[in-house]
């Protein structure tokens, strides 16, 4: 192979390369779904609230299971999961091209089928952002990231031009069986790709405890609750696009299909164009900053649409917003995804996902509804003056890692004692939670410091899966300190050490050292007992 650019390095690696072209084939056809079903909405029923809701029915599913996906894309066989989630698509996609083109179709059909595609998309985003790390190795997993992000909103700004075009010229069922075929042509990479799993000598996860380690693992990682937060402050104003473009094609506009395609066809440009220059600029402002120019760029835009009423400064209006949209959204969508390590990462993009999708959900619902009473104009024009407003207004919280990362250290952590032999046979997966605790001897005079370390000592057992954590003082013996964590069972805990980043180690030997040499002993378990 010729040697690639530097952004496409991740593409000589030819699993990557089969599943990154047959789900960019696949994402396009997603988008010409969905750009199908919003406008042959506007034909079912024209109203405002009713279009709306179709950008929201295709986006509820991830908001509703992504959590579930993500759990499940971490304990079970990613490629037979991938496989299922795919096959499921292809049908409900074939179903719904027959009941159109029969004309069999209806307003609330409609919007339940397109619930159903977004069902099998819900499963697939996090699974999908799970695999990168597999296929590519650590060199390049940063790039194979952002390339994952770019391409699915290159998809996101060229499928819905692609689904205009399509609709003027053959309607909107064909639409809906070119997304079947698309979707097809994922389902038949999966088949092809013959994946090497990851050995494991532990057990499974659980399905319940799996979702609620990923839920403990995001609340306690100050920069993926960061991430999301940023990407919900984006999404919920920009959604307006998507969800009145259509009637401002139709009804400000008074264009048909082939000038939507055109306006979506213009956002794939800036997004296209974008993309070439994303990477210096990236590199130049830093991700926090590349993320406030494009919600910046996009609110501009917002209100160029909405004051337009010539094709003209509507489509300048359309690239502005496709370069904001490449740009923020392939910034955080990275950024998430790099915040996590390999045991959680499907859990952690799913989150992610949940703020997205979220954020789009209420955005497009809301948008329509207002549109009823202030009209679309004044609705785009409202959502790019708050979005700007609170661009500016949440700047200060930043998505880069804080600190570098840390080296592997040869120094070890104190360790347990074994376990008991008249004890060793209780030890399962269903014998209850495990109280861990650590006790340490700080000097007074490192009193202060100490705590500043326990604090992020109490994110990092939170994130390896524990219930609750909490520190005590000894009230006559202030140098003595009691650290005690839960978790939930005996298998939880022996999953701890080996979800501890390096970062992690680091932060528990500066706990651990703090006490001095000898002033820290090594951890005790104690199994609950019920003593009925």
């Amino acid at each position: 192979m010729a040697q690639l650019p530097a952004a496409l390095l991740p593409l000589r690696h030819a699993d990557f390369r089969l599943l990154w072209i047959a789900n960019l084939a696949s994402n396009t056809g997603m988008w010409v779904q969905n750009t199908g079903a919003g406008w042959l909405m506007t034909n079912l029923a024209p109203e405002a609230f009713m279009v709306g809701l179709v950008q929201a029915a295709s986006m509820l599913p991830v908001f509703l299971l992504g959590i579930p996906a993500g759990a499940l894309a971490d304990i079970l066989d990613r490629r037979l999961y991938l496989i299922s989630a795919q096959l499921w698509m292809v049908v409900v996609s074939a179903l719904l091209a027959l009941m159109t083109t029969t004309g069999l179709i209806g307003p609330w059909v409609l919007l339940a089928f397109t619930f159903f595609i977004g069902a099998g998309s819900a499963a697939n985003y996090p699974a999908w952002g799970a695999v990168t790390p597999e296929i590519v190795p650590r060199r390049d997993l940063a790039q194979a990231i952002v390339l994952n992000g770019i391409g699915f909103n290159l998809t996101r700004a060229v499928g819905p031009a692609l689904g205009g075009f399509v609709i003027g010229w053959a309607g909107t069922g064909a639409a809906f069986i070119f997304n079947a075929a698309c979707a097809s042509v994922l389902l038949a990479a999966l088949i092809a790709w013959r994946r090497e799993a990851p050995p494991s000598t532990m057990p499974k996860e659980h399905f319940l405890s799996a979702m609620r380690a990923g839920v403990r693992y995001a609340v306690a990682s100050p920069l993926l609750r960061t991430v999301m937060f940023r990407s919900i402050c984006f999404f919920f104003f920009g959604a307006a696009m998507w969800s009145l473009l259509p009637l401002v094609v139709r009804q400000r506009l008074g264009l048909g299909p082939e000038a939507f395609g055109m306006m979506l066809g213009a956002m794939g440009a800036g997004a296209v164009l974008a993309g070439l220059m994303l990477p210096p600029v990236r590199e130049r402002l830093g991700r926090s900053n590349t993320v406030l120019a494009g919600s910046l760029i996009g609110s501009a835009s917002l209100a160029i649409l909405g004051f337009s009423t010539h094709w003209l400064p509507a489509a300048i209006g359309m690239m502005g917003y496709g370069a904001s949209w490449i740009t923020t959204a392939s910034t955080l969508q990275a950024s998430a995804q790099m915040a996590a390590p390999s045991w959680v990462r499907a859990r952690a993009v799913a989150l992610y996902n949940l703020a997205f999708f979220g954020a789009l959900t209420a955005g497009a619902g809301l948008a329509g509804w207002i549109a009823e009473y202030a009209g679309v104009g004044q609705t785009l024009v409202g959502a790019g003056a708050a979005g700007a407003v609170v661009a500016f207004a949440v700047m200060r919280w930043k998505i880069e890692e804080q600190t570098e990362p840390a080296s592997a250290s040869s120094e070890t952590l104190p360790n347990p004692e074994a376990p008991a032999p008249e004890i060793a046979s209780l030890l399962t997966e269903s014998s209850g939670r495990v109280l861990e605790t650590m006790r340490y001897s700080v000097a007074p005079t490192d009193r202060a410091q100490f705590l500043l370390v326990m604090a992020e000592v109490r994110r990092v057992r939170m994130r390896a899966g524990a219930l609750s954590w909490r520190l005590y003082e000894d009230v006559a013996h202030p140098e003595r300190w009691v650290e005690l964590w839960v978790l939930e069972s005996w298998t939880e805990h022996l999953r701890e050490t080996a979800r501890l980043e390096p970062e992690d180690r680091a932060t528990l030997l500066r706990a651990a050292k703090l006490g001095g040499a000898e002033g820290v002993e090594a951890p005790s378990r104690y199994l609950r007992v019920d003593p009925s």
